[in-house]
């Protein structure tokens, strides 16, 4: 017997059990530990700006959640997809 898809959903209560929050966790203490590396913890504008950008992602998925509805949740997703962007191109003036 198949289950649907209604039942498959877990309905998500708290921010720390959505996936995106999760990962952009995980990228945010990924960008904090390259960020101690020598050559790159010397460029400090550059550090805080992709240290910014990278808590940015998680803070506007966690803002966007806690409005509880979808329509602004869809919004802060928007942004934090925006400072992805930033992050991925500040990345690329660190390895140039």
């Amino acid at each position: 017997m198949k289950s649907s898809k209604v039942e498959k959903r877990m309905k998500v209560e708290r921010l720390e059990d959505l996936n995106i929050w999760q990962r952009a966790r995980k990228m945010t203490q990924e960008i904090y530990t390259i960020t101690e590396k020598p050559k790159f913890s010397k460029d400090y504008a550059l550090k805080d700006q992709i240290r910014r950008a990278g808590v940015s992602v998680m803070s506007n998925i966690a803002e966007g959640f806690e409005r509880g509805s979808n329509k602004e949740f869809v919004q802060f997703l928007y942004i934090a997809k925006g400072s992805i962007g930033e992050v991925r191109s500040q990345l690329y003036v660190a390895l140039d």
